[in-house]
């Protein structure tokens, strides 16, 4: 539950983060994917939400979009939008700040995004202050775990049945942990969420 949906404490400590957004009219909820783009999933996370017609934001880390820019482009390219995830997928609470918002800028100058997430969900309240300056700092609602080694496929969906709700961001990951859960996980938990009424917002 702590790490699924983070407690009121933890969206505290971050100053500005957006976790959430308002509930209004027809249930929405939004789709991020952090860490890629690679290979071996990001081009197949594409093909699933062309399948379903869904847009969704790619949170990615700037030494990928350096080793794979035409995967970078070709998320642009279908209408998805892109976020920044740092060049060297830092976590804030282990470097010093001045450290951390050098390496957001390398990457934003390949990203070039005003959106930004930080890896792990954790960064120094300093430097959340700091980057909320130029970015809006979107974290999440909803965890899905598609990374965890003690999670299968079926246990990333029932996550996504009891912990979404109206406004969620939810995360998943284009990367090498998940891929292979997300071969099942994503198109049903998509189908879920369609069928319990839920559309599909942007960020």
């Amino acid at each position: 539950m702590l790490i699924e949906q983070p407690p009121k404490l933890f969206r505290m400590l971050t100053p500005g983060g957006v976790f959430r957004l308002p509930p209004g009219g027809k249930p929405t909820v939004y789709l991020t994917f952090d860490d890629g783009p690679i290979p071996e999933a990001t081009p197949w996370v594409l093909d699933i939400l062309d399948r379903y017609g869904i847009k969704a934001t790619f949170f990615m880390v700037g030494d990928n979009v350096r080793k794979y820019p035409a995967i970078y482009e070709e998320v642009r390219r279908r209408g998805h939008r892109v976020g920044n995830h740092t060049m060297h997928h830092l976590q804030g609470a282990g470097c010093t700040t001045r450290r951390y918002l050098r390496d957001v800028e390398e990457a934003n100058a390949m990203i070039g995004s005003d959106l930004f997430r930080p890896p792990h969900g954790w960064l120094r309240p300093r430097q959340a202050r700091a980057l909320s300056r130029k970015y809006r700092i979107i974290m999440y609602d909803l965890v899905t775990r598609d990374y965890s080694k003690r999670l299968d496929a079926r246990e990333v969906v029932e996550n996504v049945k009891r912990y979404t709700r109206p406004g969620s961001i939810i995360v998943f990951h284009d990367s090498l942990k998940s891929i292979r859960k997300l071969q099942t996980a994503l198109a049903e938990s998509i189908e879920w969420l369609r069928k319990e009424g839920y559309q599909f917002g942007i960020l």
